[in-house]
Formats: structure tokens, sequence, C-alpha cells
């Protein structure tokens, strides 16, 4: 803790001179002592290692074992489509997830590559990869900060730390200074200057105290490192189905066995009979759909400016109850900006707007001393310098008062530049026949050696009453977190000394500044709140800044809800995960805090998004459920880190992306219960023939066709249906919650054994209408089987494809949710017609499905049979909404 110690002390610690540095020789043996001043590469995962991880799944693990029972058996058809329906999910997620992991590379990138440093007595400029601890390094305006330095002198030196602590703002810092408080945060830590960061201002000397990952940013790549990936609650949920599905196929084979002893059957027959049924029992194209329906969702999504990288982010979007997000950049604009304007006796808001007017002479007096008394450049929307100054300059813009042009028309002759114990800076400008010493700074400061002030076009004397009118208006101003700056001026007839430009002065007023709101974050977080989603506010900046910010959006309503990181030290874990709910702000956090608030909402159930786009968001990016980078301000490090890209910056933008993983989860669960009744009446067909020692009504080719085919279009279809309008009225779903919860349980039941009870009767049939049961010629009954079969295929088929309609909302009528709204689901039904009748009709497909073509009354039948489970679907809704109409069933 380099900053409780005096930079004596750290010297003697480092065992290095300041005036002549390391020598070369001993900058060698350190070099090879604590390694290169660079950050670990995180190895990177190869094509292989992500195909195989996407294998990594019960259901796929079921598809395998009956490939390979398959091969066992023979039949070489059915294996080759299993793998093919493998391949295909694996190979969607990783085109998904080829580029996901760049944190780490990108924090190397961060680091500058040349430093000035002092050795053998001179200075020297070196990679920044060479530097070592004790190193003597040089810090100017505009460079960056290579390591971790213990500063050892400054002259008004202001350093830019926003990637690392969040703040906007340059901090001040002091090489004098020494602390002895252990747990001050890295903000606060003046006396220290930190990788990555940027020198704006003024000049130092410092020694390198921390290189490589044993700086503030290396404990960043650290936790980076340590992360390991969770399963999303869809993973979870197709875990634990894929799980059931492998029991339930186990426990129908063992049942058919059982059967087949009693009924003393042919024993492979019964074999190969078992494993239709378990062919029946798992829905094939489940995963690939799946993935295909979150691929389709992540390219709806990119339309909106939201980029997916890992395909099972999208549905857990939709559990979001906590939203965290950074302050500076996210919900604020990461740029200072002065939103009121104080002349004596007159209190102005400045807006966003151009071409404002200028009401007074002691408005213009005051952006005008404000613009030329700034060393900051702003041209065409590109500005450099302070971004306090560009504040300044921005304000001059907006009412017609450019810098080149002021500059031009009072060239500036001297000046008495800023330091930090004046807190003030003026310079000296030509007028028309005399010159104009122009000063700005710290309002206490400036009132000292102000002796009058302007109003309304006249200089009055500055009186004490005066005086405590003016510091009420500022002391207001700050109590809004606002930034209070104030200006004087006098007119002098010879160039002066810059010692006596700042006496005698006449006050002009005061601005206020801070950075503000992003304009449309604040409907969005009301819109939040609505869909029972929780805005979280997490900064590295000050608690009141923070809680001014956080009530203007509507996130907090009082100081209480704010805690700061050094609270959050006091608290023991367990503790401070039994509180966390009521905190809105947390302020001054480093990112260890970040991460560890992200695991406490995550303790009490949380599912948590956080956004951000700084480096010091990076680990609790990682940590979330789901990380949101920004794609504009963003820094590599946090789009590396994070699960989902903004591209255009808009919190607003994350709202419709929770709303989009709403609804493609809702849709994901009509295709899962819209296969499972396929299935479920498929293995109750095969099942119940089986019991009734009939033939077999289905064959487990005929079964895959219809799980990989005619099921899996409409699934597809189903998966992207349009999103219901109103599911951001909702409370947000229980990450535990089931496919089946809300009696989708019973709707599969019902759904499956009616569509099984029909294919069974059309089978049967079949059978009746040729006299099988009175038929003694072998060769004739197979053939007639044949015929029952086809019938009970097409039955099963067309079935399913007309019940996909009614799949479309549990609760309205077909009708009602738009017959043609879905057209691709109207297109995959007429192609699956379309190919169930050339399967029928062409030789080579009826051989191959082992079907033959059916007379006119026939067909007629079956299509009849399988528009039964669709009307009835239809019928169930309309009595329910009779009985109960203002109850409706969720999804």
């Amino acid at each position: 803790m380099w900053y409780l110690k005096s930079t004596e002390e750290v010297l003697k610690e480092l065992n290095v001179n300041v005036e002549t540095g390391l020598t070369e020789d001993e900058a060698n043996r350190r070099l090879q002592e604590y390694g290169e001043n660079k950050l670990k590469e995180k190895p990177k995962k190869s094509i292989l290692s992500l195909f195989l991880s996407q294998l990594n799944d019960y259901l796929i693990y079921v598809l395998l074992a009956a490939t390979l029972i398959t091969l066992i058996i023979g039949d070489y058809t059915e294996a080759i489509i299993i793998i093919i329906v493998v391949i295909l999910n694996a190979v969607i997620g990783v085109v998904q997830e080829y580029k996901a992991e760049k944190a780490i590379e990108a924090l190397k990138k961060l680091t500058t590559p040349k430093s000035l440093v002092k050795r053998d007595g001179q200075i020297k400029e070196i990679s920044s990869e060479l530097i070592v601890p004790g190193d003597i390094v040089i810090i100017d305006a505009g460079r960056y900060i290579p390591c971790d330095l213990r500063l050892i002198e400054t002259v008004n030196l202001q350093i830019e730390e926003s990637a690392l602590t969040g703040e906007s703002v340059p901090v001040e810092k002091h090489a004098e200074l020494v602390f002895d408080d252990e747990k001050i945060p890295i903000g606060d830590q003046a006396n220290m200057a930190f990788m990555s960061t940027m020198a704006t201002y003024g000049r130092g000397i410092a020694v390198a105290v921390g290189t490589g990952m044993n700086t503030e940013i290396g404990k960043i790549a650290n936790i980076l490192e340590q992360d390991e990936e969770e399963m999303t609650p869809l993973q979870i949920r197709l875990q634990e189905l894929g799980k059931i599905l492998g029991i339930a196929a186990l426990g129908i084979c063992a049942l058919i066995f059982i059967v087949s002893l009693i009924q003393q059957r042919d024993a492979l027959e019964m074999f190969k009979t078992a494993i239709s049924l378990a062919v029946a029992a798992v829905p094939e194209g489940l995963a690939a759909i799946v993935a295909i329906v979150l691929a389709l969702g992540v390219q709806r999504m990119s339309k909106i400016n939201a980029i997916v990288k890992r395909l099972p982010a999208v549905e857990t979007l939709g559990c979001v109850n906590i939203i965290c997000s950074d302050k500076t950049g996210t919900l604020t604009q990461n740029k200072m900006t002065v939103v009121k304007m104080y002349t004596l006796d007159d209190l102005r808001d400045i807006g966003h707007e151009t071409n404002q007017n200028i009401n007074t002479d002691v408005e213009e007096t005051l952006i005008k001393t404000m613009v030329l008394c700034t060393d900051a450049t702003y041209n065409n929307g590109k500005a450099t310098g302070d971004p306090t100054e560009v504040a300044l300059l921005v304000l001059g813009e907006k009412f017609g008062l450019h810098k080149n042009d002021l500059d031009k028309t009072y060239p500036r002759v001297g000046e008495r530049p800023f330091d930090s114990i004046r807190k003030m800076m003026s310079t000296l400008n030509k007028e028309a026949n005399h010159y104009r010493v122009h000063t700005k700074g710290a309002l206490d400061n400036l009132l000292n050696i102000c002796t009058h002030i302007l109003r309304n076009g006249e200089i009055i004397p500055l009186t004490e009453d005066i005086k405590k009118e003016c510091l009420e208006i500022a002391e207001e101003m700050s109590s809004n977190a606002l930034r209070v700056l104030g200006c004087a001026y006098k007119d002098v007839d010879t160039i002066i000394t810059s010692e006596e430009m700042e006496k005698e002065l006449i006050l002009i007023g005061f601005v206020g500044m801070i950075d503000p709101p992003r304009l449309e974050v604040k409907d969005s977080i009301a819109e939040c709140k609505k869909a029972g989603i929780t805005p979280i506010m997490i900064t590295g900046d000050h608690k009141n800044t923070a809680f001014a910010i956080a009530k203007e959006l509507g996130m907090a309503d009082n100081i209480d809800q704010c805690i700061t990181g050094v609270e959050i030290d006091e608290l023991s874990e367990e503790e401070f995960a039994q509180n966390i709910n009521k905190y809105r702000v947390f302020a001054r956090v480093s990112p260890e805090h970040k991460v560890k608030i992200i695991k406490a909402f995550k303790k009490q159930g949380n599912i948590v998004s956080m956004t951000g786009d700084g480096v010091n968001d990076a680990p609790s990016l990682k940590f979330a459920d789901i990380g949101v980078a920004m794609g504009i301000t963003g820094t590599d490090v946090s789009k590396g880190a994070s699960d989902m890209i903004l591209t255009d910056d808009n919190f607003t933008t994350i709202v419709h992306a929770v709303e989009e993983g709403r609804n493609i989860y809702n849709n994901i669960k009509k295709a899962v219960n819209f296969l499972l009744s396929c299935n479920l009446g498929e293995v109750f067909a095969v099942f119940f023939a089986i019991i009734l020692n009939w033939p077999v009504p289905l064959v487990a080719t005929q079964i895959l066709w219809v799980n990989l085919i005619t099921d899996a279009l409409p699934a597809i279809a189903l998966g992207i249906d349009p999103g219901d309008k109103d599911i951001m009225k909702q409370k947000p779903r229980s990450p535990k919650e089931s496919f089946f919860a809300h009696g989708a349980w019973l709707r599969v039941l019902i759904g499956g054994t009616l569509i099984g009870l029909l294919t069974l009767f059309a089978f049967y049939y079949g059978l009746y209408s040729k006299d099988y049961f009175s038929v003694t010629d072998d060769a004739v009954k197979e053939s007639i089987e044949v015929y029952a079969r086809t019938m009970a295929f097409i039955v099963l088929a067309c079935s399913q494809l007309f019940y996909s309609l009614s799949m479309r909302n549990f609760n309205k009528l077909v009708f009602q949710v738009g017959l043609f709204k879905n057209k691709l689901l109207i297109a995959s039904i007429l192609i699956g017609l379309l190919l169930q009748v050339i399967v029928i009709v062409v030789p080579v497909f009826a051989k191959a499905f082992e079907v033959q073509s059916l007379s006119l009354p026939h067909w007629l039948l079956v299509i009849g049979l399988a528009l039964v489970p669709f009307i009835l679907k239809e019928l169930s809704k309309l009595l329910f909404k009779l009985i109960k109409p203002k109850q409706e069933v969720s999804y």
C-alpha cells in the first residue's frame, strides 16, 4: 500500500535514487525477477474446443445414444439423420461464439508502447514492457501511465482515470500527500497514478511500484481469468428436459421388453419396436430448433442495435430483474456540461439547444471570460483538453461565442497557469485600447480576491451580504452535485506581471456543471420499473453526485438508498447480501466491489444484467448473468468481457433487448410444448398398440420424418412468432420456472393424448376396413398393415401441422392473434402437407417410408381426423373465455 508511505520511504524500500534512477544492469536484473510489464494472456479457445463444448448437453447425449443403437441394429439412414442434427446444432453455436474471448488481449493493448524513464542519470525513452519496479518515470500531459506509480514530484498534475474509476473529471495529483486510511478508494489516492490512465495537465516524476499483473489493471485481468461460465436458465431447463427424456426413453424400452415377454413376441422385433418408441420419446430436432430460434433472435436484435455474442444469452435477458449500470458514459453522457449560469440576481438554466440568446451584457461578459480563459480546443464537435474547459467552450458555442473568433479578436498576451493551491487560472488579453485580465477558478478563492461585482452592467462594491448570497446559490448547486466554477475580470492599461493579475478583481458570476444524464434514459428506467425490473447505479464517482443523477433519473428517492465502497467493506459478506435489495446506488466502488455487488444480488436469487463501458466494468460484466457493453464509447476490454454489445450506446436498447428476450423464451416454450405434444402422441400410439397386441402403427423412419421435418418446420415458425405487445407489463419470470409451468404440462398431456388416440384410431380403422383381423395370409396381412400405417402416418403428421396454429397463443383464438400474421407458420404448414403428399404418392419415397397410396374417401377421413385436435383446442379456448372472461392463461 504505497499511498500510505512517504516518498522517502518508497524510494528507500525500492532502493533507488531519484536523481540517477536505476542502472541498466539493475534494471535488467529486476526484469528477470519481476518479468515484463505486460498482462498475461488467457489461452484462446480453439475451434475444436468450442465445437466440443456445444456437445456438452444431456439432450445431445440422448441423441448420440440413439445414434449408437440405430447403428448397432443396422438402421444407418436414421443414424446419419440424427448425426446431421447434432452437427448442425454445434455449428450454429460455434459460429456465434468464435470471437467471444478478447478481454485479456484488449487489456494488453491498453498499455502504452513507449515511456520516459531515468536510468544511469539520463532520461531515456523505452518500451513500457521493460519498465521494472523502482524505475523513475517522467510524466507529462498527453502521456499514458505505463504502470502503477507512486508520485514523487508533481506540478499541477491532473490524470484522467474514467476508464479505471468511472469519474469523468481528471483528478488532481499531489506527491507530498501521505494517507493513513488503508481502505481509501482508488479514486481518492491522490499520490498514486495507475496503468492505462492518462495525464491531461501538468507534469510529474514518479517511481514504478507495480508492473504487469501486479497493477490495478492486472487485478482486473486476474478477476477475468478466474471467471467460470455459468449455465443460463434456458440451458438448465434444456438439460433437465434432456434428463427427463433420456430416463423416459429407457423406461419405455424396459416396459416394452416386459410386455414382449408377457405376450411372447419376437425379441429382435420388439427390440426394434423399443428403439422406435425411444426415437418417438426424444424430439430429435429440438436442440437444433432451439439453436436456430436463438440465432434468428440474434439477427433480429442486431437490427435494434444489440449484438449478442452467446446464443443462450438472448433468452437470459427475459429473466433479468436487476439491471446494474455504470453511471459515467452509460446513464450519463460522459462529458461535463454547463447546466446553470448565475450572475447577480439572475440564475439561468442552460438547455441543450444551440443558438441560444444572451439576455444581458453581464451574461456575455461571463461567457467571454470563461471561453478566453481556457487552454482546451473545440472544433466541429471534436475537443481536446480538460473536460471542464471543454464544457466552457461548448457553452460559448451555444451562445455564438466561438473560441477561435474570440482568440483572434482578443489575443492572449500573458497568463498565470492553474495550480492546485490557488485553484485558479488567469489570462491577459488585448482589448481595443487596453488589456483585460480574465480569471476563472474556485468560487471561495475568487471571492477572496474580488472587491467589486457586476450588476446590470454596473460595477458595484462586493459586500458581505452579496458574498453570502453568492455562496448560498453555489451551495445549492453543489448539493445537486454540480461543480461550481466562478469567473472575474479587471481592465488594465498596460501588460502586467502574472502576480499582479489576481488582485482587486470584479466578480462576474459562476456556472454549475455536471456530467448530465442521457436524454432518453429516464423514460427507459420508468419502463424498466413497469416491467418489474429494478435499475441499479454502480459508479466510482462521489456519493452525492451519484445520488443526484439517480434521483433525477428516478432510480433512487433518498440518500439512504446509497452506499459507498468503504461502507461495503465494513459489512460481512452475509450481512451485505441480506441488505443488498435496500440499495439503488453504489458509489466510490472499486472493480472488486462491483463483482461483490453482482454476487450479492445473485445470491438473493436475482438474474442480474450489468452495463458498462470502462475497463473498471469488465470483471462485473463477466460475472453478471448478462454483461452489456457500450459499442461506441466502450473499451475493447468491456466488449470482450460482455455477452451483449449495444452499438448505439443507448440504455433504452437494453429495455428493447429484454423485451425481445422475453418473447424469444415464450416462443421457445411454445416450440417445446408443441414438439413434446407431438412426441407424446407418437409414444401413446405405439405404446398402446403394443399393449393391445396390435401391429406397430409407426416405424422408426416415419417417426424420424415427423420429428425432423413435419414437426421441425412449424416449431421453427413458432420460435419466431411475432411478440406479445403486452409482455413488458408482466413481471420477469423466475429462472427456476419450468417449461411446463402454469398448466403447460396438462396442455401437453391432453394434446399429446388426443393426437395419439386419433393416430391409433386411424390405424385401427385402416386394419378394420381391409378385414385385417379375419385374413390369414401373412403377405396380405403385411400389405394391410402398410396401408393402415399410412393412414396413421398421415393423421399423425397432419394433425401436428394443424395443431401448431393453436399453439401460437394459449388463451387467444387463432383469428384473434391473426391467422396470417405469422406467414412463416402458414408456409411451413403448406410445405409440410406438400412433403407429406410427396412421400405417399412418389414410389421411391413410398418404398423408403413403407407407405402406399390411399383411396379418396380415406384421404378425406385422415385429413378430417387431423383437424380434430386443432378444432377442439380452439373450442376449449372459447369455452374458457366464456367461463372466466377476465382470466388469461400465462405462457
